[in-house]
């Protein structure tokens, strides 16, 4: 002991000496003994040691002021000491009496603060997992490196690698002090990982079991499997949860099949080396049951045979508890069709429904369904949150849950999809809060809490291509605000918030031009979802002269169209399907245009079209990886049957009774321009015929859809798709015109479609390769005028690697398979173009969909042998 006034009296020193024996290095309050102590009144109060707190700071903390009577030793020391250790806040504690005047005693407090971290740094792991460690550990500058910190980090490490089969994994942790000018307790932090190996499952081995074999048994377990070359997509690793998980399973797997007492009596992990594993597991099966009398009890609201139909479980069927639970209430599934959703989708949120083992003999079961009904509950207050940038009524609109009305669990659930759907938030973020729940009054408040996601689009290319400089502009606003345009303060960049949709978009080149502009209103009216919209463009192309490398403008055509649709959503049979018609006007020109693209170089055609359409979209919320649902489309494209009442003899056009060339003096000439000689013949030629048979295009167009996606395991998604078309004439001897075809092959990006063809993908081919079996396969290739059926079906496996707002990103693989005809005589569905592949979608919201494909082609198309075919993907899904 230091710092000890030497001048006392005998007797002070005797009490001092005892005092010391009872004050000396680490004086913890566990430590000090209680007894024989005697008053004093504390002096002077000194701190020192290593701290950042100044001297009163601590003392208030501590409690301990001059003045104050305490035993020394004595229990008022004691709580001091154990208060200060207690904060965590400090290393070492030590108290000290530096002197004794009367019965006045001067302390001295030395402590030493706990320090700070100044810096870690993590080696041995990647740097995406140095990022989570730091976070999820708080190894933030500044914090407290206690000796609890350092074991729940280095423990929450071990945990972590270890969940995912490095069983060996290894952490430590050095602490190293850092010199600091200021005073400042400081140490680095150096964490050292070695994951080691993943532990690898080399058997499964089970015991007892006699229903079920080994292999089945193993392949209950979804998670958990033994070493096998053949299985390359899952990997034979252990991870305790997922074992615990699959153990679950296993006893699930028998109860399915009626052995009710089925049950793990016990399982042992058997090292056999450092990174190989054996499990064994002793089953107990027990006897099959079967369901006995299934009563029900409570119901009001519902007839017995009403939820008899809703279980699906008679008298007599194997017992299977794993469906009687789902039949009652089914987790997996929000709108699973069980007796829970049955009440709560009535209005009976209170509602409880327990099944109940009533007797058991020799192999059979009675149940009692216990139903606790409970009262109706309403909706009280419905409100949104997080919505920063669209507007309230936008997102109120949508909502099926009104305050006042019963509570309804699929009214939540499809609201929750038609929010997901506008494609204003992040769907993976939208969640539904039940809020003052009160079963007494039987109501309750619903807060929809909203993240927004980018909403607007931009394109911008430049290239060189086709001969020159090819410039591309566009501009999507998904969330566009009409009535906005006169704020001057809505500008950010543009006004947003109501719902709407404007798209303009510029592309111009040495040779072509083409402007669009696009507007819709998904309400129009404001009362019911009607979809309002039109669009107008225009292109004008010259002739392009490759070897020159300039544009003859005195040869060109220009299109010019618009369209107005109106789309309704139903209610017969169910408001998923949607009504939609639309009528559009296309104009072509064609000035010395002969460049094989139309059947006639100059004059001009006409495109009048009505379109009907009817889908169904049940898809699930997140409108880019859907993951369950299906969408059906039947769409038809008609114009006027012209041929019906203009008298016009198509059959005989070329014959000069029903089309001769005359000129302005009323003499008969040629196709250019020459007076016919005497015994000429008067015929006109095929262009000028095509010309007056396209005046007005005449067709009918036939297609339909179909897409399911299966969610076949956790996020895998199966996409499975089937669509077919028929384009048609209503008379023969006009027959089909050479614009609106299909052409099929390649990513069916739908470039230079300026006949209204539509391009159909096929990956795995180039574009618009596959043309019909039934043309000369030497011409096939340079004579493709498209065909006028098609039919396509894909498979796709999709599994996401992110979807958050920022990106959203999968990866998929494909089978596909379609093939086109030029007429039902020739149509076979069997014989089709195959192909194989795997692709890459990203989603971001600023540019839309991007993605690469690459397809094998398995069969031959003309001037092209089966080989690999490489995709890029621009605002497209397949």
């Amino acid at each position: 002991m230091s710092n000890l006034v030497s001048a006392f009296t005998a007797k002070g020193i005797l009490a001092l000496v005892a005092i010391c024996l009872f004050f000396t290095t680490t004086s913890q309050a566990q430590d000090l003994p209680l007894a024989n102590g005697k008053e004093y009144t504390i002096g002077e109060i000194t701190v020192s040691g290593t701290t950042s707190y100044n001297d009163q700071t601590v003392l208030a903390y501590a409690g301990l002021r001059p003045g104050e009577r305490i035993f020394l030793p004595g229990d008022r020391i004691s709580k001091v000491l154990k208060k200060l250790w207690d904060s965590n806040l400090f290393s070492d504690i030590n108290i000290y009496v530096t002197s004794i005047e009367g019965d006045t005693a001067n302390l001295e407090l030395e402590i030493v603060e706990v320090p700070a971290l100044a810096e870690v740094r993590l080696q041995g792991v990647k740097r995406k997992d140095r990022e989570e460690i730091i976070k999820e550990s708080k190894l933030t500058p500044g914090t407290k490196v206690t000796e609890n910190l350092v074991t729940t980090t280095r423990n929450y490490i071990k945990n972590r690698y270890q969940e995912k089969g490095y069983l060996n994994s290894k952490v430590a942790i050095n602490t190293i002090p850092v010199e600091d000018t200021t005073g400042t307790n400081l140490v680095n932090m150096v964490v050292n990982i070695d994951r080691g190996e993943r532990v690898k499952v080399e058997e499964i081995v089970f015991e007892g079991n006699e229903k079920f074999s080994d292999g089945k048994l193993r392949r209950a377990m979804k998670n958990t499997k033994e070493q096998n070359f053949l299985r390359f997509w899952k990997r034979s690793k252990y991870i305790e949860e997922d074992y615990e998980a699959d153990k679950e399973r296993i006893v699930s797997k028998y109860k399915e099949k009626g052995f009710r007492d089925a049950r793990i009596v016990s399982d042992t992990l058997i090292r056999r080396d450092e990174d190989d594993v054996a499990l064994k597991l002793e089953v107990e099966e027990g006897n099959r049951y079967y369901f006995g009398n299934i009563n029900f009890l409570g119901n009001s609201v519902y007839t017995d045979a009403q939820l008899h139909r809703i279980l699906g479980i008679s008298k007599g069927d194997i017992y299977n508890g794993v469906l009687l639970e789902k039949q009652i209430a089914d987790p997996t599934k929000p709108d699973a069709n069980d007796l829970t959703n049955l009440y709560q989708n009535n209005g009976y949120l209170f509602s409880n429904i327990s099944p109940v083992e009533v007797k058991v003999y020799n192999d059979t079961i009675d149940f009692e369904i216990r139903i606790r009904e409970g009262k109706i509950a309403y909706f009280d207050e419905i409100s949104v949150v997080g919505n920063d940038r669209t507007k309230d009524h936008v997102i109120y609109r949508e909502l099926r849950t009104k305050p006042g009305n019963k509570y309804s669990k699929q009214d939540v659930v499809r609201t929750i999809r038609e929010l997901g759907q506008l494609g204003f938030f992040d769907p993976e973020q939208l969640e539904p809060q039940f809020k003052d729940v009160d079963g007494n009054a039987g109501t309750l408040d619903l807060e929809y809490n909203v993240v927004e996601s980018g909403a607007s689009q931009i394109e911008l290319q430049g290239g060189y291509g086709g001969g020159g400089f090819v410039g591309t502009l566009g501009l999507s606003f998904n969330n566009f605000s009409l009535r906005g345009i006169f704020d001057k303060e809505a500008y950010k960049p543009l006004p947003m918030g109501d719902g709407q949709t404007l798209s303009l978009r510029a592309q111009a080149s040495t040779f072509y031009q083409t402007y669009s502009l696009s507007f819709s209103e998904p309400w129009w009216g404001g009362r019911k979802p009607v979809r309002l919209s039109t669009s107008f463009q225009h292109t004008e192309q010259y002739f392009y002269d490759y070897r020159s490398r300039r544009a003859d403008r005195d040869r060109k055509f220009s299109i010019t169209g618009v369209t107005f649709g109106l789309a309704k959503q139903l209610r017969v049979p169910d408001d998923y399907f949607v009504l939609s018609h639309a009528i559009g006007f296309q104009h072509y020109n064609l000035s010395n245009y002969n460049t094989g693209l139309f059947t006639f170089g100059d004059g001009y055609s006409n495109n009048l079209s009505y379109t009907i359409g009817l889908t169904r979209n049940n898809t699930s919320v997140n409108p880019i990886f859907p993951t369950g649902g299906s969408k059906f489309e039947v769409i038809a494209k008609l114009t006027p049957p012209y041929s019906l009442f203009n008298d016009v003899d198509y059959g005989n056009l070329g014959d000069e009774r029903e089309f001769q060339l005359e000129n302005e003096n009323g003499t008969l000439i040629n196709s250019e321009g020459r007076p016919l000689r005497p015994g000429e013949d008067p015929i006109a030629d095929q262009s000028k015929i095509d010309q007056e048979k396209y005046k007005w295009l005449e067709f009918y167009k036939i297609k339909f859809s179909g897409t399911w996606y299966t969610n076949l395991y956790e996020k895998l998604v199966m996409k499975t798709h089937a669509e077919y078309g028929f384009l048609g004439a209503y008379n023969n001897d006009r027959g089909i015109p050479p614009f609106e075809r299909f052409f099929l092959g390649g990513d069916g990006m739908g470039t230079y479609s300026l006949d209204g063809r539509e391009a159909v993908s096929l990956r795995g081919y180039p574009n618009q390769s596959v043309v019909p079996e039934s043309r000369n396969a030497a011409n096939a290739a340079s004579s493709n005028d498209g065909a006028t059926i098609y039919n396509k079906y894909s498979l796709e496996l999709r599994y996401p690697i992110t979807l958050k707002p920022s990106a959203s990103i999968f990866a998929l693989t494909f089978l596909e398979a379609g093939a086109s005809y030029d007429n039902f005589r020739n149509f076979n569905p069997f014989e089709l173009k195959r192909a194989a592949g795997a692709g890459l979608r990203i989603f971001m919201p600023a540019f839309g969909l991007l993605g690469i494909d690459f397809g094998y082609g398995f069969d031959s198309v003309p001037g092209e042998e089966p080989g690999w075919q490489t995709h890029f993907i621009i605002g497209q899904q397949f």
